[in-house]
Formats: C-alpha cells, structure tokens, sequence
C-alpha cells in the first residue's frame, strides 16, 4: 500500500497534475478513517439510533466536501450541497426501507446509505464543478442571453445544463458495464458471503439503478441552484486573478456568475 501511494504521488507530481500533495493527503486520510470506523463500525450497526447518528455524520461530510468543490464564495453558500444530496439520497433510502427491500438493520442500512451518498455527492460535486466553470468561461454568453431578454434564470440554464448533464455519465458507464467490464463490490461480497449468485446480482441491480435515481435527482437540483444564483463563483478576468465587474454599462440588473 505505501509504495503504490508513493507511486501516485510521484506520477501525479512528475507529470505536472497539480495534485501530487492531495494524492498523499488522500492515502493518508484513507488510512486514519478507515482505521477510526473499523473501531466503531461493529458497534454502531447494532444501533438503530447510532446507525441514524453515523449515517447523518456521513451526510455532513458529503454536503461539506461537495459545497467546497462547487464554490469559492465566503461563508457558508457551500451549504447548498445539502439540497442535491438529500433530494437525491432521502427519498430512495426511503422508498427501500419502506419496501423492505432493504432491512431495518444497521448492517444493511451502513453500506447502502454510504453507497448512495457517495454517488450524490460525486454527481453533486462534478455537476456543480462543471456549471459553474461553463458560466465562468462563457459569461459573455450569458451577458448577451440577457441582453435578448432572458431571465437570469434561463440564461444561466441555457450555458451550463449540458456541460453539467456529464456528471451522470460515469453512472451511466458503470450500469451498462456491470458484469462485463467490472464485478461491483456489492456482488462480489455476497458471493464470498455465501449468497447465491441470483439473490447477489438482485442486490447489485437494485443498488446500481437507485445511483442512477440518486445522482440524475442531485444533477438535477444542482442546476436548479446554480440557475437561481444560490450557488456561485467569481468570475474571473484572465491573467489578472481578480474578480471580472458584474455588471456593464448598467446592462445587467444582477450579477453573473
């Protein structure tokens, strides 16, 4: 494990990624989490209320992560992130347990939930990421929607949508791949688990079909708050690092981001 990080590390840091110190940071934050969660994970499944408790915590530090990556506002507009990932995450969790499709147990409920936010907080965070930089690198475009008469709303949707439209893509790749190009986690568990290979790939299924439920509802929101202006970045003038004028010429009556 340690040389394949110092592997990373060096791969990142020759070929001029720019992420070299987080590759490291990464591997070692992985290591402290996991070790901390295999002290109390055998603890807290066997807890409804303690399971509800790590699934919040989880949760936070999703919306935590995904809000710093979409923007670079001061205070706490990266709150916004909790929107995207609850719509897309509560009502599926929801609609499981309320199937029985998933049981009331925190050993089911743990990794189920993990897997659901951690896909909305990927769609959330790229989805954001990706509106964001569209409506940075093309302001003009929307300078001159408005201009026509479009609402700051709809000029805003008109940019970005399909750049953040991506963001469902490497979900897409994983369901249509599944079995062919990778064996999920999930699947391949049960299997060494004992489960027979039907009740196995049932499990996988449901689980890959509700990401897809997941991160196209958090996509979705994302646009919606980006739209709206609740979520945005500075616009930036090249090569000079400061933040472009919102407005020109008394053109514009709200600032674009």
């Amino acid at each position: 494990m340690a040389v394949l990080l110092v592997a990373a590390v060096v791969v990142a840091g020759r070929g001029m990624l720019g992420h070299g110190h987080a590759v490291l940071r990464a591997g070692v934050r992985a290591v402290v989490q996991l070790a901390a969660v295999s002290l109390v994970i055998t603890f807290v499944v066997h807890s409804l209320w303690w399971t509800t408790v790590f699934v919040l915590l989880m949760f936070t530090v999703a919306v935590r992560t995904a809000g710093r990556r979409m923007t670079d506002e001061p205070g706490w507009s990266w709150a916004w992130a909790a929107a995207p990932i609850g719509a897309g995450v509560l009502p599926v969790l929801v609609l499981l347990l309320a199937s029985r499709l998933l049981p009331l147990q925190g050993l089911s409920i743990v990794p189920v939930a993990g897997i659901l936010i951690g896909g909305a907080l990927s769609a959330t965070s790229l989805a954001g990421r990706r509106a964001l930089d569209e409506l940075n690198q093309r302001h003009g475009e929307v300078e001159a929607a408005l201009a026509l008469g479009l609402q700051d709303r709809e000029a805003r949707l008109e940019i970005c949508r399909t750049a953040a439209a991506t963001s469902l893509v490497p979900a897409l790749d994983q369901t249509r791949t599944v079995g062919l190009v990778t064996l999920p986690g999930a699947f391949v568990g049960m299997l060494l688990g004992g489960s027979s290979p039907v009740a196995a790939g049932a499990v996988q299924l449901f689980v890959l079909v509700a990401l897809l439920a997941v991160e196209a509802v958090a996509i979705v929101v994302v646009l919606e708050l980006v739209g709206r202006g609740l979520v945005r970045r500075s616009v930036r003038v090249r090569g000079s690092g400061r933040p472009k004028p919102r407005t020109r010429r008394g053109l514009l009556r709200r600032p674009v981001q």
